[in-house]
């Protein structure tokens, strides 16, 4: 039997969850079903989703960075309606959106950079950028960061810093090698024999738990690759458009890269795409002539409905100002964030900047339990505090959010940048209420584990 598109309105949640373990990813779906995180959403709207008992949710996860215009956004729509009739695939000639595209993208990015390639997504958008600097500069080491996060494809995971994600995996690309996020001495060190292609670094790591570097890292990052010959790529891909306070985070040292690195909210939250845009003149040390030119493709990339949602895109976040009003909204939320953290132990720590907030709680228990189980309690929490947060926001509170890959004790707070303080607050009151309630990491165990059972059942 083949579904129609009419068939999936009318599936239920259990049969949804029956065919994607049963099609798609067994695993997942147990795990999200576990702590009731596989609801049915069937509407959504600028910041807002509603499941299928018309339950209304507040997204503070915004598809890590991708809806910086909110759910549906009617420009994008409205943009896309306009092309629905033009050819959306066609090699055979230059295509009047990617060019357009290409210009609007250079005149919002740091000066200097102009050429654009446009791909599919952000871990695509890594592989160019590697791809590139290697092109340009005819050396064959990359330097990331430990903590970092790249994409999974085989290049970028290669430059992804945690090893969870990597060792299922060897071996990967040659030449990859990490250094200590935040500290330019251990960078300087490795950039010195000036055999190094190219350093990629995001301005804000993002998976590795919303990590602020110390004021000064990027603008010495740039000194350092410049001093050595190896090129520095800026990966924005969830820190740009607007979501630290900036078009792009790299400005606010007034930092320009050799090659940036976008995705996520280029594509208004509908469509997929990504794209890297470097200087002319490293594109046509990698890319130029007609010899060249066909190096690096893609079949989909650059295509026109993709293309005419980037174009709707920008525009709205400039001309709505989306830059200045996530700086603004996120002062008030670190404000109301901190505030909580003076007031329950189980918040080790707050930042991040605009609206890219990390929230990373306490993760030990010095109690009995945790001494005659050998510590295997204190490691659970390292894993799962965030998780199990989230799932009291979500299943209690009906706020949308999720812990960070490569910190899993760390939630984010990525909303749209159409965020008003009215759901701040409605945010902020959520979390006060778990943690008077669970008045440490014990308490909130057994809320989870209560959740969890009540899934199990209702299945």
């Amino acid at each position: 039997m083949l579904y129609q598109i009419d068939d999936v309105e009318k599936l239920s949640r259990s049969e949804i969850r029956k065919l994607y373990s049963e099609y798609v990813n067994p695993g997942l779906a147990s795990m999200l079903s576990l702590l009731n995180f596989d609801k049915n959403f069937v509407r959504a709207e600028g910041c807002y989703v509603w499941d299928s008992d018309g339950n209304k949710y507040i997204d503070f996860l915004g598809a890590y960075g991708a809806l910086n215009l909110g759910h549906n956004p009617p420009e994008i729509r409205e943009a896309l309606s306009k092309v629905s009739s033009r050819p959306n695939l066609l090699q055979a000639s230059l295509s009047t959106y990617a060019a357009v595209l290409g210009h609007n993208l250079s005149e919002v990015a740091p000066s200097g950079l102009k050429n654009s390639f446009f791909c599919n997504s952000g871990t695509e958008a890594v592989e160019g950028a590697l791809k590139t600097a290697r092109a340009a500069t005819g050396k064959f080491k990359i330097i990331s960061c430990e903590g970092s996060f790249h994409g999974k494809t085989m290049g970028a995971l290669s430059a992804t810093g945690r090893k969870k994600y990597q060792i299922p995996f060897s071996p990967l690309v040659p030449g990859f090698e990490t250094v200590e996020y935040g500290c330019l001495d251990t960078l300087e060190e490795k950039l010195k024999a000036k055999d190094v292609a190219a350093f990629i670094v995001e301005p804000i790591q993002g998976e590795g738990g919303i990590i602020v570097p110390p004021e000064g890292y990027l603008k010495g990052a740039r000194k350092l690759c410049s001093q050595y010959g190896a090129l520095l790529i800026v990966d924005e891909i969830q820190t740009g458009l607007g979501r630290t306070g900036r078009m792009f985070a790299c400005e606010e040292e007034g930092v320009t890269p050799d090659i940036m690195c976008v995705a996520k909210s280029i594509g208004g939250g509908i469509m997929p795409i990504g794209a890297f845009i470097t200087t002319s003149e490293v594109w046509e040390k990698a890319f130029g002539g007609m010899e060249k030119c066909l190096l690096h493709t893609s079949t989909f990339g650059g295509n026109t409905m993709a293309c005419a949602a980037g174009i709707a895109s920008i525009n709205a976040i400039v001309e709505n100002k989306l830059p200045e009003r996530a700086r603004e909204m996120g002062e008030y939320m670190l404000n109301g964030l901190k505030a909580l953290k003076d007031r329950y132990n189980m918040i080790k720590d707050v930042r991040g900047r605009g609206l890219m907030v990390g929230i990373e709680f306490e993760t030990e228990e010095r109690g009995l339990l945790n001494r005659i189980t050998g510590g295997a309690v204190n490691k659970f929490y390292q894993e799962f505090a965030g998780a199990m947060v989230a799932g009291e926001l979500l299943n209690g509170h009906r706020i949308i959010t999720a812990y960070t890959l490569n910190n899993p004790n760390v939630i984010r707070m990525e909303p749209p940048l159409i965020i008003t303080k009215q759901d701040i607050d409605q945010m902020l009151n959520a979390l006060e209420d778990i943690f008077t309630k669970n008045r440490g990491l014990l308490k909130l165990t057994f809320s989870t584990v209560k959740t969890a059972a009540g899934s199990l059942f209702s299945r």
